[in-house]
């Protein structure tokens, strides 16, 4: 496999599911190629590793605090992956941190690795997107797109049909 699209989060600790609403959009609204495989990660824990190993690069899709303003669009890079999910948001981010971890120590974490996300309004029990976050789902779509087109993934958007 060549790239992989994870989401994550909790959907029902309001903007924790984020990473898992913005795949969902990412499925409806995008035509796929084969070489990319989009994964709902919110529950995976230690079955990732062997999917994050063989993939060439990973994209995780998260609800992400970097202290920013709610909403605000936030990339980091393979280097500040580890950092960030030293600072728990929410439980799932205890086991990906172990999952990078451990294929890091194994020689096999990609080194084309960033998680992309928003910053959250909210994480508590709630269903449904703060009205800042769900604003910003445009945005991490772009930037997801954007960067799968730059590793050479042509996504196109779906096309629609449209009945008389």
């Amino acid at each position: 496999m060549a790239a992989l699209v994870i989401g994550l989060g909790n959907p029902l600790m309001a903007d924790d599911g984020l990473g898992l609403a913005a795949l969902e959009r990412l499925r409806q609204d995008w035509e796929i190629p084969p070489s990319v495989r989009l994964v709902d990660g919110g529950t995976w824990g230690m079955n990732l590793l062997p999917l994050i190993e063989d993939a060439e690069q990973v994209i995780l899709l998260d609800a992400i605090d970097a202290g920013r303003p709610a909403g605000t669009p936030v990339t980091l890079e393979r280097s500040e992956v580890p950092r960030y999910f030293g600072h728990k948001l929410s439980p799932h981010q205890v086991d990906l941190r172990e999952v990078l971890a451990l294929a890091e120590l194994r020689g096999n974490l990609p080194a084309d690795l960033v998680a992309i996300g928003l910053q959250p309004a909210r994480v508590e029990m709630a269903t449904g997107l703060s009205r800042e976050v769900a604003a910003g789902v445009d945005d991490l779509l772009a930037a997801l797109v954007s960067r799968l087109r730059q590793w050479g993934h042509p996504l196109r958007p779906a096309s629609r049909l449209v009945h008389a």
